[in-house]
């Protein structure tokens, strides 16, 4: 997708050589305009597709995942990283490492929001080592949905987490698929 491309080498912040800063766009501030065309492309992406619900891991795949929603006419499903008051015991949960929080978080959905049968679209910002995506995998595994595809904004070709999923035989989508970074600059496929 040009218009993300473009995006990040405008204002993505290459750090060392395996992190890219989008927080002017994309998980902390965030681009309404930009997330609305994002939404549009995965809507098209996976048209051909029955999706009954989106899932994504708070807090940064929720614009993406809550725009695209829109576009497919489904809800979107949130995995938590921390629990409250408010969520019941009777959860799907997984471990989730983060690479560049290197923290594990424990994530959960309510049970009354992911039901057996129901087919899944998952939805990140990032693709690098599959971390958050083989949560949300065991998730919908525990309660018997049925994962019809991911949607990744950006992926990191140069990590491992596209073998995971095609290893898996899941349709991947990444709008942004990144080769390599160099000199502070990023190379695209």
């Amino acid at each position: 997708m040009k218009l993300l491309e473009d995006r990040i080498r405008q204002d993505g912040r290459v750090l060392g050589t395996e992190v890219l800063k989008v927080d002017t766009f994309l998980n902390h501030q965030i681009d309404p305009e930009l997330m609305a065309e994002i939404g549009a492309e995965f809507g098209r992406l996976f048209a051909d597709k029955k999706i009954d619900k989106i899932l994504t891991v708070e807090s940064s795949g929720i614009a993406p995942a809550v725009f695209t929603g829109w576009v497919l006419h489904v809800p979107v499903v949130f995995a938590r990283k921390n629990k409250s008051l408010t969520l019941p015991d009777d959860v799907w949960s997984a471990n989730v490492y983060s690479f560049t929080k290197q923290a594990t978080n424990h994530i959960m959905i309510d049970r009354r929001f992911l039901k057996a049968d129901e087919n899944v679209l998952l939805i990140d910002d990032f693709l690098a080592n599959g971390q958050a995506i083989e949560g949300l995998l065991s998730i919908a595994q525990q309660a018997e949905a049925k994962v019809v595809g991911v949607g990744i904004v950006i992926e990191k070709t140069f990590q491992k987490g596209r073998k995971i999923l095609d290893e898996r035989g899941i349709k991947v989508e990444s709008l942004a698929r990144i080769k390599s970074f160099d000199d502070g600059n990023v190379f695209f496929l």
